[in-house]
């Protein structure tokens, strides 16, 4: 089992002994914090609902986040982040919304971030938001890394809450 599935597995027994419901916006990852959610059997009994935001456009449109919310915070920082998961939380009327934004690579994006830079942020009862520097260029690893830390995020935050 991979990291991505173990941490994956977590979520999902936590969330189902909960009674608890998780909803996901995910921009650099390109789906993949989704797709691990949803890979685990009984998914259903929590998984709500995720978007791919990787655009402005998409993150006015799907998550119904103001021009005025985006204007005010950068992409691929951690207020963002954290509007991406409170929007997504709202959104899909869960109990946690998780977000992740950031610069896959292989280069770095016009904020002046390095490829490697991703913000994780989780909203539900407890907030929780960090920045991870992985120093890979690589576009594929990179999604996967942006991955693990996304997920690593929920399980740390649904043990503590």
């Amino acid at each position: 089992m991979s990291k991505i599935q173990l941490l994956a597995a977590k979520i999902s027994e936590s969330l189902k002994d909960r009674g608890e419901t998780i909803s996901v916006a995910e921009s650099s990852s390109g789906g993949l914090v989704s797709a691990a959610l949803l890979e685990v059997p009984g998914a259903s009994a929590y998984f709500m609902g995720g978007a791919v935001v990787y655009t402005r456009p998409a993150k006015i449109e799907l998550l119904g986040i103001s021009e005025a919310d985006l204007d005010e915070f950068r992409s691929a920082s951690e207020p963002h982040a954290m509007i991406l998961a409170k929007a997504v939380r709202a959104r899909l009327n869960t109990d946690w919304g998780l977000a992740e934004t950031g610069a896959a690579g292989p280069g770095g994006n016009r904020y002046g971030d390095d490829a490697g830079h991703v913000c994780v942020a989780i909203a539900g009862p407890i907030e929780l938001v960090r920045t991870i520097e992985t120093g890979v260029s690589d576009r594929s690893r990179n999604m996967e890394l942006f991955t693990e830390e996304a997920l690593s995020l929920a399980v740390e935050t649904l043990k503590s809450s």
